[in-house]
């Protein structure tokens, strides 16, 4: 395991980082707030553990810019601080856990073990055309809900850009070999796909390429 661990008093830095890599844990250490930050955006740790105190840049500073660039780096804060607004405040910005100071290195080695045995969080992915945002994952576009065969399509159409898509590549893959006589099926869905389309008020319209297929088009 590798951490970033970001704390302005050297005297405990010290002391932590002697314990943390007697138990084999990786440790580069920053008493720095920006110095921090320059370094959180490193795809190399495994945690971070992240004072609120800091010198040039707040720990909260630190942990709300990485999450809102997606870097989920699991994050324990650190503070002398007892009010619980600031561990509230560090939850609701994306941290992971919290340790008040002073603490034994001992529960801090516990959490980051804790934190290692998570499944590492998933990217989701949101597919984009123009004034449209799909998730592929809950099956919606710009909020309304489509079935399982209006979001493999209309995943086909995003990810072709301004391509034209088969009308028989999309049945293939959609429907399988065997329904390659219905072709209507197409049809049909691209008629359900329109109308939720139009319904959250869409400027992208599906365009009929005659004897070939279609693709999205802007208004």
């Amino acid at each position: 395991m590798r951490i970033l661990y970001v704390e302005d008093e050297k005297l405990l830095a010290d002391a932590v980082t002697h314990l943390l890599k007697k138990q084999g844990i990786a440790v580069d250490w920053t008493d720095d707030g920006e110095e921090a930050l320059k370094l959180a955006k490193k795809p190399v740790y495994d945690a971070i553990v992240l004072d609120i105190m800091l010198p040039k840049m707040s720990g909260l500073e630190i942990l709300e810019i990485i999450r809102k660039q997606s870097i989920n780096t699991p994050v324990i804060m650190l503070s002398a601080l007892s009010e619980i607004e600031d561990k509230v405040k560090g939850l609701e910005l994306g941290a992971d856990d919290y340790l008040a100071k002073p603490f034994k290195t001992s529960e801090l080695i516990a959490r980051l073990n804790a934190l290692s045995r998570r499944p590492p969080i998933r990217e989701r992915k949101i597919l984009k055309f123009a004034d449209i945002e799909f998730d592929p994952e809950d099956r919606t576009v710009n909020g309304v809900t489509l079935t399982e065969k209006e979001s493999e399509i209309l995943k086909m159409l995003i990810e072709a850009g301004d391509k034209t898509v088969q009308k028989d590549y999309i049945l293939g893959h959609v429907w399988g070999a065997e329904m390659l006589a219905e072709d209507n099926y197409v049809e049909v869905y691209m008629s359900y796909l329109r109308k939720k389309l139009k319904s959250v008020s869409s400027k992208v319209s599906i365009k009929t390429i005659r004897g070939l297929g279609y693709k999205l088009v802007k208004k």
